[in-house]
């Protein structure tokens, strides 16, 4: 964890969650940041969440991880060696009225413990990610279910628009945006993240008030 510099997010990658949420889907790729002060592994424990902001909710996505600077003509599989899980946890409520004032969503989206990461796992390369879905269960019961073959932008535009706007380098991460089915979370909630059938990560939820 302490390795990873800069977090980049994809938002409404997946055209039912943009349509879910009463968004239009984008046209191109849409970025926002995390800080690194986000960040926390799903390795079993509780993490805890703000409770007296209104509802937070869940989003689940592939996480990549990249290994070296981006140069002009880069692949994904040039770039990219490991990828987990992750959660986008979101303070709904919260980014709703951000959005209503046209203010930027950081305070929805870069609270503590608002990037859940499971731990890495090597990258296969973006066609051999299509063959196996990812899921979150809450409390035993599946509440999402994505595969990156249903993304509005593939991996290499991720990569390639993150590169150019931005920039990529050793120890950064991109969460790749989530599927439909987002929703919120309550105090106790256990959550797994599944690649395919295998446990990838888990956590407990506590919501502070």
């Amino acid at each position: 964890m302490n390795q990873i510099r800069n977090i980049y997010c994809v938002g409404r990658n997946y055209r039912l969650h943009a349509e879910e949420l009463g968004n239009a889907v984008p046209t191109s790729p849409f970025l926002f940041s995390k800080p690194t002060h986000a960040l926390v592994e799903a390795n079993g424990q509780t993490i805890v969440l703000p409770g007296n902001q209104g509802e937070v909710h869940y989003e689940t996505e592939l996480v990549l991880h990249i290994f070296r600077p981006y140069e002009p003509g880069m692949s994904v599989e040039d770039i990219v060696d490991k990828m987990a899980l992750g959660i986008d946890f979101t303070l709904r409520d919260v980014q709703s009225e951000l959005k209503k004032k046209s203010h930027p969503w950081l305070r929805a989206k870069g609270f503590p413990n608002s990037a859940v990461l499971t731990k890495f796992h090597a990258f296969p390369g973006e066609a051999a990610c299509a063959e196996t879905d990812f899921s979150l269960f809450k409390n035993g019961e599946r509440v999402q279910r994505g595969n990156v073959s249903d993304m509005l932008f593939n991996m290499q535009t991720i990569i390639e628009f993150a590169a150019e706007h931005f920039g990529l380098g050793q120890g950064d991460i991109i969460y790749t945006g989530t599927p439909a089915g987002v929703g919120p979370v309550a105090d106790g909630d256990k959550l797994e993240l599944l690649w395919g059938d295998d446990v990838w990560g888990t956590c407990v939820i506590h919501l502070r008030l």
